[in-house]
């Protein structure tokens, strides 16, 4: 049975003199990795706050609904009046509010639609959107998309991730202070007067262009493009072509930009680098957590399409490992037997991946247990295909495919945003069974990287920043509290 879609949507509204110029805000976010689906914002004339909260309620819902009519939505919003009256606690009293929460509800069937209070700080991206709104309006003009900022606002981060686990963390240390809280605050004041003050003061302009600075700073130092965009604006399609045709798809050499950014979804046979590992467990200032659940990550060994660098995930021929790759599954059986730790194996589906599994199993007298959700991605028309095929007959898909990770293969593949649902939905399920024990998953390319990218609360793009061997190791420690310890990466030792 499928999973239903989930969405976030975070609304919020502002009025400048309550009644006064008003505007609303709006976003659908992906709830496991973050990433915005869609920006709604509008100046609305004259209003009062709780009007044009409402009003951000009611274009946050229609956005949901046009992506997935059949989404289950979780509404966050800073405005406990619209929170609790539209989650039948309070009643309606007021007559501009009740057409208006009427109209929010008929949207999506009750069942799909949840209400959450978040205090105000949690809401600063549609906080900024309304404040864009207002002062579009104050300029005669309606908001536009491209003209939005929101993104550079701090995002609250995918749930369950390390974003959730260092918020733990800050909550524990902050236990024990006394403090007016958010909901308290707003009763006080009747629900929610308050006034926006304009996006463009020097608050709002000197944070947001602080955080652009640092994070262009941060990719200038380490190399690396802000985003996918920012790197399509730096380099042309036919830069990257050129790259991967003169350095990516020949022997030797530097590895550069585009081998890590390309390399998530080519079966390549990477040089065999053996990552840092982080610093073993120690004490530290926090609450005991107990013994984490610890995920050993094997991609699985070479297969006949490695050194011929083809695209291989699972919507292809399902290959065997090659004799190279069966020599590797044999030492990196050998290392995990000598290091002992390791309780159960789990294997993607695929063949590759079964056969490393078996001879590891073997090796530590255990059994294999098939995981579905670990599978390699699909890449649709472009299954074993080398990268400069794909450039020749899909360029504008391949281009759409780096440039964003909604963006799906030729033919029905599948797209980094859905594998990163269903490898989190894989995650969480597979710690539910094995809290506190070590298990070796020997999956793909694609999962492996994702499982990291989570685990360190990173970007997307992060997943162009990683270089995977085949047969090599990663590890991941997972806490009580929902944090989580990236403890090694790219590990191949064991195959020298």
């Amino acid at each position: 049975m499928q999973r239903p879609v989930r969405f976030v949507v975070e609304a919020d509204g502002g009025s400048r003199g309550n009644p006064g110029p008003a505007g609303y805000g709006a976003v659908v976010l992906d709830p496991v990795t973050g990433e915005t689906l869609a920006e709604r914002a509008e100046f609305i004339g004259v209003a009062t706050n709780n009007v044009a909260e409402y009003k951000g309620l009611i274009a946050g819902l229609k956005a949901a609904r046009e992506l997935s009519p059949d989404a289950q939505v979780q509404v966050r919003m800073d405005s406990k009046l619209v929170v609790e009256q539209m989650s039948g606690r309070w009643k309606i009293k007021h007559p501009d509010m009740r057409p208006l929460a009427a109209e929010a509800a008929k949207i999506l069937p009750a069942s799909q639609v949840s209400y959450e209070w978040i205090p105000r700080e949690r809401n600063k991206h549609a906080d900024r959107l309304a404040n864009e709104a207002m002062d579009a309006g104050k300029r005669g003009r309606q908001w536009e998309p491209s003209a939005s900022t929101a993104v550079f606002s701090t995002p609250s981060g995918p749930p369950g991730d390390a974003a959730a686990g260092a918020a733990a963390a800050r909550a524990a240390l902050a236990s024990g202070r006394t403090r007016t809280t958010g909901p308290e605050a707003e009763a006080a004041s009747g629900g929610g007067g308050r006034s926006h003050a304009s996006a463009s003061g020097h608050g709002a302009s000197v944070g947001a262009a602080a955080l652009a600075s640092s994070t262009a700073g941060a990719a200038r130092a380490s190399g690396a493009s802000a985003s996918p965009s920012a790197r399509g604006a730096a380099r042309t399609s036919a830069d990257r072509v050129q790259e991967a045709a003169d350095v990516l798809f020949t022997d030797g050499g530097a590895l550069p930009e585009a081998q890590a950014m390309l390399e998530p979804c080519l079966d390549s046979e990477a040089s065999e680098t053996t990552a840092a590992a982080a610093a073993p467990a120690t004490p530290g200032w926090g609450p005991d957590m107990g013994a984490p659940a610890t995920f050993v990550l094997l991609r699985h060994g070479e297969t006949a399409l490695t050194p011929q660098k083809r695209f291989s995930g699972s919507g292809g021929s399902d290959p065997e490992l090659s004799e190279a790759g069966r020599r590797q599954a044999a030492a990196v059986a050998e290392a995990l037997a000598a290091r002992g730790t390791i309780q159960t194996v789990i294997s993607s589906p695929l063949r590759r991946c079964r056969e490393t599994a078996q001879a590891v199993a073997t090796r530590l007298g255990l059994t294999v247990t098939v995981e579905d959700g670990l599978r390699e991605v699909d890449f649709g028309a472009w299954e074993g295909l080398t990268f400069a095929e794909v450039q020749e007959r899909f360029p504008d898909d391949l281009q759409a495919w780096l440039d964003s990770p909604k963006a799906a293969p030729t033919g029905g593949g599948e797209s980094f945003m859905a594998a990163t649902r269903r490898i989190s939905a894989t995650r969480d399920r597979l710690l539910a069974a094995h809290a506190g024990r070590t298990v070796l998953l020997v999956t793909h390319v694609t999962p492996v990287k994702i499982l990291v990218r989570l685990a360190l609360g990173a970007p997307p793009e992060a997943l162009f920043r990683m270089e995977l061997s085949a047969a090599s190791l990663s590890a991941v420690a997972y806490y009580a509290d929902g944090n989580a310890s990236v403890r090694l990466l790219n590990d191949t030792a064991h195959l020298r």
